[in-house]
């Protein structure tokens, strides 16, 4: 990696004929507070989505809206990853409490909420997931390159989940961004997926939003990348 992260992602950029699309999820959203504040005035006018805990959401809520699972609860056993929406409950169940996640958002945005599931700790059941479409779904947002044009994903995450869960550094941050790109340029990965930030307000740190705000200024700013409205990324 280059001694500077800034410079190596700018040079990724430049070899784009095109610019490169960028988009910005942020998780666990449930009602107004300070740390989204903070969020809103650090993308400085970049659109963005959030996904929204149904059962805890308030109307008060900004940006695109998704639905992030039901109640953000576990169902998982304890020696097994997180998961709302895995293979622990019978799909009717889950089904059930998405259509009544989906109704509450409905009312509260109207058009604003996109029909769009980004399920909690980024996990759905393979065969849950394939019958999302003929449930009334517009998408699914995860964290992964996309396997399907029904996904629209995130693809970098600056939390240094498993040590301090604080911002992992910019160095990380941009190598992974500057690896996507490549990996889209390249033909590795679907090109036309944009680049998504995955964000979580309530867990950012003062280094996180200082790097939030800057990584929105640089896209903005650079001749070969661009941010993209969540609103559009979904057909329907």
């Amino acid at each position: 990696m280059a001694a500077d992260p800034w410079q190596a992602l700018a040079d990724e950029l430049d070899l784009w004929p095109e610019p490169a699309e960028f988009w910005w999820r942020d998780d666990d959203a449930a009602a107004w507070s300070p740390a989204l504040e903070r969020l809103v005035e650090a993308l400085d006018g970049v659109p963005f989505a959030l996904a929204v805990i149904p059962a805890e959401a308030a109307a008060d809520l900004p940006g695109a809206i998704l639905q992030h699972g039901w109640r953000h609860g576990n169902h998982a056993g304890p020696a097994e990853k997180k998961a709302e929406f895995g293979p622990h409950r019978p799909q009717e169940t889950m089904l059930a409490e998405l259509e009544a996640g989906r109704e509450r958002l409905e009312a509260l945005y109207g058009g604003r909420f996109l029909a769009v599931l980004a399920p909690p700790w980024n996990r759905i059941e393979p065969a849950l997931a394939a019958r999302l479409p003929a449930a009334g779904w517009r998408g699914l947002s995860v964290f992964r390159p996309r396997r399907s044009p029904f996904e629209t994903n995130a693809h970098v995450d600056p939390v240094a989940w498993r040590t301090h869960r604080g911002f992992r550094g910019e160095a990380e941050a941009l190598g992974d961004i500057a690896a996507h790109l490549r990996a889209r340029r390249t033909g590795t990965v679907d090109r036309s997926e944009p680049t998504g930030i995955l964000s979580h307000h309530l867990v950012a740190d003062e280094a996180g939003f200082a790097f939030f705000r800057e990584f929105a200024r640089f896209v903005a700013a650079h001749p070969r990348a661009d941010w993209r409205d969540p609103a559009t990324l979904w057909p329907g």
